[in-house]
């Protein structure tokens, strides 16, 4: 197994492993520890998670406490609004976590014009997280949206250093969000790269029955990592196993050309 590729996670000038680590899903496995552990080992140095996954916050203070905080980044997010509340979750973030400052604290969601709005107020949790960044709490200030509408001038707004969009072969319409994203140098953070929970299920099923085809997990992963304007992605990972096969994936694999790309989307677009 080769070493993981760095790429730069846009204006915040970071290199991170171009295959990261959504901590979503991942406490509530029983090889949740295991699980952090094996993708640090296998050169994984970004992870997200929120203040609102479950027990991901608290999975990763405890390895971090086992093993130190160096060596890796981790992003948190908060679905607060107003700006005590944004700057509430920073202080509870670090404290559960275990560290003195996060790298990247994101808005959570920013998926309609009326949170949009509530959240660019005087009051609102943008201004929380740029005093927590004032206080040294957060050094960048990221946000992740489903709105195709509205990513456009979240990404064009000079606000954040990141976005995080879905972005996949299920989920080919936000290609020219991430190109407008390399154009403003703001980092793309690609959340679920592999189709998300059921359609990975589904997947493995088909695999299992030999009627898969080309529609794989690897083949998906291969997709999001064949586009350099991808900062990083994060499939979210329950086991170890599945660490081992997307790293095996990210460094073994060989780059889709645009015909295999087109092939993957249409079998995607026959799953559902």
């Amino acid at each position: 197994m080769g070493e993981l590729k760095k790429r730069r996670l846009g204006r915040t000038d970071l290199l991170v492993s171009e295959l990261g680590l959504g901590a979503m899903d991942t406490p509530h496995s029983p090889e949740a520890m295991p699980t952090i552990e094996t993708a640090l080992d296998l050169g994984i140095d970004f992870i997200d998670t929120a203040r609102e996954y479950e027990g991901s916050e608290f999975l990763l203070g405890k390895v971090i406490r086992h093993r130190g905080g160096e060596g890796f980044h981790i992003a948190s997010k908060t679905f607060r609004r107003s700006a005590s509340g944004a700057q509430y979750d920073i202080d509870r973030s670090l404290k559960v976590l275990g560290l003195p400052k996060l790298p990247l604290y994101q808005l959570h969601d920013v998926s309609t014009p009326e949170a949009w709005d509530e959240v660019r107020n005087e009051d609102g949790a943008l201004e929380g997280l740029k005093t927590a960044q004032y206080r040294g709490l957060i050094d960048h200030i990221g946000v992740s949206s489903h709105n195709l509408e509205l990513l456009p001038e979240l990404i064009t707004s000079g606000e954040f250093s990141t976005v995080m969009i879905e972005y996949s072969a299920f989920h080919p319409q936000t290609a020219p969000l991430i190109e407008l994203a390399a154009k403003h140098d703001v980092g793309i953070i690609v959340m679920r790269p592999v189709g998300g929970s059921g359609r990975t299920t589904t997947m493995r099923g088909n695999i299992a029955h030999g009627t898969a085809g080309i529609l794989t997990p690897a083949n998906l992963l291969r997709y999001v990592l064949s586009n350099p304007a991808v900062s990083v992605a994060i499939p979210g990972a329950s086991y170890p196993s599945r660490i081992i096969e997307n790293v095996a994936t990210a460094t073994e694999s060989q780059l889709m050309t645009e015909a295999e790309k087109r092939a993957l989307e249409a079998a995607a677009a026959e799953l559902y």
